[in-house]
């Protein structure tokens, strides 16, 4: 059964995110994902916050961008909410926005080594291995977790371009695609995603979980304001994004993405979105039960 999610944005003020969570985990909701957007609210915090508050639904982060953390902080933190959280926890990892990296002096001269090294240290941590490394950018030195989660964890890395789309099946559990991948995108993302898994010497058409991000409007102004959510982030010229109607209409929508090779669907409301609250109900009790 596709997994089918709702992003709270890291527009709305933190304060709102425990009622929007409750509300999540009441509903059909699968799973309420949450940005670490620089210089919004921090990942992390804000899903040990909500994962407490809350009773099933599931939380993912997307992303948690590697230049800022050192990799040994994230996989503590990791294990830690693994652990207290079994079952719910779905971190990503990512470049990070390179101007936003810049602004806090931690921009990398290759972002795909680091990601690469960075991926790997912390599937390792997690998984409850004893490393040591020394990478260009990644170095530890007999680092293990006290407290590895209990059967390790899935790690997935968020991308849009072909090299790194590539690594993600070489080295992760699972992908993110952001909200710029059409029904044919994730086709093709999952094309090179195997290319990947190949080139290490994954089993072929294994387990490797695709999650992808969807523009979602409902209401009398849906379609309104899903064209000026596309035409605000540049978006237009790509055909099949997003979706602006009712539930069945939605759920269609869904189903179209996983038919190209989502594992998870996750609806994105717009940035002007005018009620929040009603929004998570549409897509958790609405929308959910008609999705397969």
């Amino acid at each position: 059964m596709t997994r089918l999610g709702a992003i709270f944005r890291p527009q709305l003020p933190p304060e709102r995110l425990r009622s929007i969570a409750r509300l999540a985990d009441s509903t059909g909701l699968d799973e309420l994902w949450l940005w670490e957007d620089c210089f919004r609210e921090a990942g992390i915090s804000a899903a040990a916050a909500a994962l407490a508050w809350t009773e099933r639904v599931g939380v993912g982060v997307g992303l948690l961008p590697v230049p800022l953390r050192n990799v040994a902080l994230t996989a503590m933190e990791a294990a830690t909410l693994h652990r207290m959280f079994p079952g719910r926890v779905t971190l990503g990892v990512g470049h990070g926005v390179q101007d936003w990296m810049g602004q806090v002096g931690a921009r990398a001269e290759s972002p795909l080594t680091l990601l690469r090294e960075y991926t790997l240290a912390l599937r390792g941590l997690l998984d409850g291995e004893r490393i040591t490394t020394e990478g260009r950018y990644v170095t530890l030195d007999d680092v293990a977790l006290d407290w590895p989660p209990e059967g390790g964890a899935e790690v997935l890395v968020g991308g849009i371009g072909p090299r790194t789309l590539r690594l993600s099946g070489e080295v992760a559990d699972g992908t993110v695609l952001n909200e710029v991948f059409s029904p044919d995108g994730v086709r093709e993302a999952r094309r090179v995603i195997e290319e990947g898994r190949a080139a290490a010497g994954r089993d072929a058409g294994g387990a490797h979980r695709i999650v992808v991000y969807v523009f979602a409007a409902t209401g009398p102004d849906g379609p309104a304001r899903l064209q000026r959510e596309l035409t605000a982030t540049g978006l237009t010229g790509t055909p099949g994004l997003g979706v602006a109607g009712d539930a069945a209409e939605v759920a269609d929508t869904v189903q179209r993405f996983a038919d190209a090779g989502a594992d998870t669907v996750v609806l994105l409301p717009t940035a002007d979105e005018p009620d929040i609250e009603g929004f998570i109900r549409f897509v958790g009790d609405d929308v959910r039960s008609l999705v397969k």
